[in-house]
């Protein structure tokens, strides 16, 4: 229920508004709501003064929202973006019951979480490097689940040619880009999480080379990248023999190059 008719609220959603916050009153809601159960004011004021330092409102919060789900979240850790939910989409339209899926580069594990929601009976593994992430995802999606390790380095052996469908939402900011970057994310979430190296790549390369002997013959690749960069994530694709393509969603502000690991016929 919206919080945003008292005099309190209507002060807040003004606080929020002079500093920059776009959705003002989704904000002030759930501010109110995390700090309803609480006596004292000085709780939100608390949390109020840190947003308006910058601080992302889903740390402040402990979750963010994905395709429905809240998703817990931790200091340092990747916020989940709503336009990684067109990673979600496409997986979907391949995956079936008893498939199994890999959510690289997990984060908070929201994509795994979102897939594992969705389509009943699908097996679903996820792996970071960034322990904090690592630490998250196994409060999203169960200890089982999530691997540390190097990309694929912390799978089990036995997925090892089984994987139906590898999600990947490596880090694809180029290096030069970060200290453009909203100061939410430059300054409060890990840089492994955001630099992609000099072309902004480096990791989508890794991501790629590596996937063919994890996919099954008729496996599908998906990595998220950015409408500019596009061009150079089919490439490294199409380098490994893969045939891909690229699908954008305009309201998500998402794009996603997919793959499939049949080879490309010259």
């Amino acid at each position: 229920m919206a919080m945003t008719s008292s005099p309190v609220a209507t002060a807040l959603v003004e606080r929020l508004r002079a500093a920059g916050c776009v959705y003002a009153e989704q904000e002030a809601d759930l501010l109110l709501e995390a700090t309803s159960g609480d006596r004292a004011p000085e709780r939100l004021e608390s949390l109020v003064r840190r947003r308006l330092g910058g601080t992302p409102l889903e740390h402040l919060l402990g979750w963010a929202e994905f395709r429905g789900l809240r998703i817990a979240v931790s200091p340092r850790v990747f916020v989940p973006r709503r336009r990684s939910e067109l990673l979600v989409r496409e997986a979907l339209e391949v995956l079936a019951p008893g498939d199994v899926a890999l959510d690289l580069c997990c984060g908070t594990g929201a994509i795994a979480a979102a897939l594992i929601a969705e389509r009943p009976g699908i097996v679903v593994h996820a792996s970071d490097i960034d322990p904090a992430a690592v630490s998250c995802a196994r409060r999203n999606l169960g200890d089982e689940r999530v691997h540390r390790g190097d990309l694929y380095d912390g799978l089990p052996e036995r997925l090892r040619g089984q994987i139906a469908v590898i999600v990947a939402n490596a880090p694809y900011v180029p290096s030069a880009s970060i200290a453009t970057m909203p100061r939410e994310a430059r300054e409060h979430e890990s840089r492994v999480a955001l630099d992609g190296g000099l072309d902004g790549v480096d990791l989508q390369g890794r991501v790629v080379a590596g996937a063919r002997e994890w996919l099954r013959p008729d496996g599908w690749l998906m990595i998220e990248t950015s409408v500019s960069q596009g061009d150079l994530t089919l490439a490294l694709m199409r380098s490994e023999g893969f045939s891909p393509h690229l699908v954008h969603d305009q309201e998500l502000d998402g794009t996603v190059a997919v793959a499939t690991s049949t080879p490309s016929v010259v």
